[in-house]
């Protein structure tokens, strides 16, 4: 248990509390980017032990919740239509599209499978040569060699019928365009662990230069935040910017080079539409043309009207950091995991579920 439960150490936690406490003397806000940070925040009670004048603000770092209501609307559009078989990790099912979720419409007999990685749905398409297979890939670049290599074995097999509804978005990006939203007001952020893993942190330095913000690459675990949420404390009082890697047990400077080279032959960058937030340039990852033939949007041809936002939803708000979950006039009343408005409510990395589930930390009161 190495690293797990050394992380989970009540009394190391409240030696970083206190040193936290002892170094704040001023009003800060820091944003974690990731929603598995937001979880463990939420769940381990953090947000409510940390001082008062350090605020955590919600970032969007959930890959399913900025996922294009268009894009949901796709995946069932293949899946009723086209009589594809559709493979999806999880947490896409529930996410309401602009009329149904993915899960709504396996119940009225679409072929939709659960996956636990995209090379499972390769073999589908490997064993159904009949039928056509797309997988919904979804996900920050944590996901991206995965499902790159995905395409990459696809191509090697012969396979003609496996293809991939791609969303893939990036961080630098994300936080570029926060940091340069008038309405957004942060501090410092704790950058995702797992996709630092991945990607490392060297694109971090020249945002920490350029916006003069320090950025803690972090984990997951309470004493990863808490050491992360110390150390971005420790230069905000002392007016420094720079990247500190917290993280240090699992992620390195350059990253995983062999998983960025297999990105890099399979993916380009372009400007992507975050769900709730709108389109931020160059923060995605499109098939380069030489893989066309596995894009299931150009495969299929699908031409779908982009649907409006539920008006009543106030999700961009909240992962831009501008308001938490409890101040949606409908969080825990109209909108519940039941009953979604959208989908930061249903994704297991969703601030506002985060919040629904452990909502008697926050005295909030459902209707």
């Amino acid at each position: 248990m190495k690293f797990l439960t050394e992380y989970r150490n009540p009394e190391l936690a409240k030696k970083v509390l206190r040193e936290i406490e002892k170094t704040a003397k001023h009003q800060w806000h820091i944003m974690e980017i990731c929603g598995g940070q937001t979880h463990s925040l939420v769940k381990n009670g953090i947000l409510s032990v940390l001082p008062e004048n350090i605020q955590m603000l919600h970032g969007p770092g959930c890959p399913v919740c900025v996922t294009p209501l268009h894009l949901i609307d796709k995946a069932i559009y293949l899946a009723e239509k086209e009589g594809v078989i559709l493979c999806s990790f999880g947490d896409m099912l529930r996410v309401p599209g602009s009329e149904k979720s993915l899960l709504e419409a396996k119940a009225n007999g679409a072929d939709i499978r659960v996956l636990y990685s995209p090379l499972e749905a390769v073999q589908i398409a490997k064993q159904h040569p009949d039928k056509e297979v797309v997988f919904f890939a979804v996900g920050f670049e944590t996901t991206a060699p995965a499902n790159a290599l995905s395409i990459i074995h696809a191509q090697k097999l012969g396979l003609k019928n496996y293809s991939i509804l791609n969303s893939h978005v990036l961080v630098p990006p994300a936080i570029k365009a926060l940091m340069e939203d008038p309405e957004a007001k942060i501090d410092a952020f704790l950058a995702a662990g797992h996709v630092c893993s991945i990607m490392g942190y060297w694109q971090y330095h020249s945002l920490a230069e350029k916006y003069k913000i320090p950025i803690v690459v972090t984990g997951f675990e309470p004493l990863d935040l808490l050491q992360g949420i110390l150390a971005a404390v420790k230069q905000l009082e002392k007016g420094e910017y720079r990247v500190e890697n917290q993280y240090a047990r699992v992620v390195r400077e350059k990253g995983n080079v062999p998983a960025q080279e297999i990105i890099a032959r399979v993916y380009e960058e372009g400007d992507q539409m975050w769900r709730g937030i709108g389109t931020i340039p160059s923060s995605g990852w499109h098939l380069k043309k030489e893989f066309e033939m596995f894009d299931a949007d150009k495969k299929f041809q699908i031409n779908i009207e982009k649907a409006r936002e539920n008006a009543e939803c106030i999700a961009g708000e909240i992962m831009k950091g501008i308001k938490k979950p409890y101040q949606c006039p409908h969080f825990g009343k109209k909108c519940t995991p039941q009953n979604p408005l959208g989908a930061p409510m249903v994704s297991s990395e969703g601030a506002c579920a985060a919040y629904y589930n452990f909502r008697n930390m926050f005295n909030v009161k459902e209707a």
